[in-house]
């Protein structure tokens, strides 16, 4: 079998656990005796119409390839890079053109929603060009959304990075014997799942976050008052955890209460804001001291708290999806199935969903995984989510006191 060249690529907002996953990737392409040459994409598919491109066996020789599974952001770059709608289009031939070019054989992009949008439409205009490419995506989010999968790499270690940082807030609120609210506002537009793993936080009944907001149920600003107000039977010191995305009940988002916002290149709405107003709404109804935390890009990228359960996923999932190609699957993407034991001992497994039927939908939180009036969540979501935040990883670190990172010069 004459040898072929793998080409990998990232997009979207980046993880603690994207690295990993190319990691997996890279390596396994690299143990195949039909891949000769490994490239990535530099800023993804965007980066690649430039012609910006990297051989992994020149940017990091020597062992250092290892390192990309202890290194958070993307090390190839990302892009916000949406190919156009009809296959007609200029750029998919001058997309193939170039892969032929470099005798690419096979394509891989990690990724969310948008992401596999690009694998479905390169891997339908491959088969109406008869092309022979396989293209396969491999799933990243730490928003938890993708369909046909059980949960994504990136979300267990961004939910053990919310729980952990909303338990060191509740500790702080609770140093003054004095009314206070403190309002956490966490990421997730559509979905609550990782504004719901601020609920792992709690060490006891009726522990902070007493109330936790999921944009899956309409927000009802006077009736989060009058919650507000009653959870000071429980603790003086109340901790609200919110998603950026939570709407009324005639899909207004709260942040647009008070600001005008504007859109991405995909066309979604740019949410920042809904703490700060609430924190306002708080102080100015109840009299209360009250401040909002905006937990930001921490979320994603922060290494401090990597789950080995995540990051050990990510690598089997690069792993897997390159022996998948290698074996002639082409428009799938990457799927975790869970199989837990008898005795409830979680595990998972490695399948392939169709990317098709995955790209632009959204998974969002069970309503029955959220209380009636929409303010909590119930003990479901803790059985699902606890398992995908555990194990510790060891970071390497350098002479400066500092986890040694991969970058690229």
């Amino acid at each position: 079998m004459t040898k072929k060249n793998l080409i990998v690529g990232q997009s979207g907002g980046p993880t603690a656990v994207i690295n990993s996953s190319l990691y997996g990737v890279v390596s396994e392409g690299l143990r195949q005796e039909n891949v000769e040459h490994v490239y990535g994409m530099i800023n993804g598919i965007e980066g690649f119409l430039k012609g910006n491109v990297l051989d992994f066996q020149e940017s990091l020789p020597d062992g250092q390839l290892e390192y990309l599974t202890y290194t958070p952001g993307a090390y190839l770059g990302s892009c916000r890079y949406r190919l156009p709608e009809s296959l007609e289009d200029p750029v998919y031939p001058a997309l193939f053109q170039q892969f032929e070019k470099m005798n690419i054989g096979w394509f891989f992009y990690i990724g969310g929603n948008d992401s596999m949008d690009t694998v479905s439409k390169l891997s339908r205009y491959a088969a109406m060009t008869g092309s022979d490419i396989r293209i396969i995506g491999e799933p990243k989010t730490i928003d938890n959304d993708l369909v046909h999968t059980d949960h994504t790499p990136g979300y267990g270690s961004a939910a053990r990075y919310v729980a952990s940082t909303v338990r060191e807030i509740t500790l702080d609120a609770n140093v003054y014997d004095k009314k206070s609210v403190t309002i956490v506002e966490i990421m997730g537009r559509h979905a609550g799942w990782l504004t719901a793993a601020s609920a792992l936080a709690r060490k006891y009944e009726n522990d902070n976050p007493l109330l936790i907001y999921l944009p899956e149920t309409p927000f009802d600003p006077k009736a989060f008052l009058e919650k507000v107000e009653a959870s000071f039977e429980k603790n003086c010191n109340v901790v609200v955890c919110v998603s950026e995305g939570i709407k009324d009940i005639n899909g207004t988002f709260i942040c647009e209460y008070d600001n005008s916002v504007g859109t991405d290149t995909f066309g979604h709405k740019l949410l920042a804001g809904c703490g700060k107003y609430l924190e306002n709404l708080v102080r100015s109804r109840l009299g209360v001291k009250a401040r909002s935390i905006e937990l930001n890009v921490n979320q994603r990228c922060s290494a401090s708290l990597f789950s080995d359960t995540d990051r050990q996923e990510a690598i089997a999932a690069g792993i897997f999806g390159v022996q998948a190609a290698l074996q002639g699957e082409t428009g799938k993407m990457v799927s975790f199935q869970r199989q837990d034991t008898p005795d409830g001992v979680y595990q998972m497994k490695c399948v392939l969903k169709d990317v098709n039927e995955i790209c632009n939908q959204e998974k969002k939180i069970p309503l029955s995984w959220i209380t009636e009036d929409g303010a909590n969540i119930t003990e479901d979501f803790i059985r699902y989510a606890r398992p995908l935040i555990q194990g510790n990883v060891e970071l390497p670190m350098g002479d400066d006191g500092l986890p040694i990172c991969v970058y690229r010069k």
